[in-house]
């Protein structure tokens, strides 16, 4: 019941995003806005990267790793 709550939280319409992207727009202005998109978007590139480093790591451990065909 909580979780249906939640997620109906994000079920935005098209009248309640052009008000959020106006109050955006007051508050943060027309110069900043690429800023921060910029920024936002650097950041995720960093966590993607992020996240590839972790992965190429475990598959190298895995493949270093003997496998138990080999012992017999």
């Amino acid at each position: 019941m909580v979780l249906n709550g939640i997620l109906g939280l994000f079920n935005l319409g098209t009248g309640e995003i052009i008000i959020i992207a106006i109050v955006i727009l007051l508050l943060f202005g027309g110069k900043k806005i690429p800023e921060l998109m910029r920024g936002i978007g650097k950041g995720v590139r960093n966590f993607k990267e992020g996240l590839n480093d972790v992965t190429d790591e475990i598959n190298k451990v895995d493949e270093k790793k003997p496998s138990t065909d080999e012992k017999k």
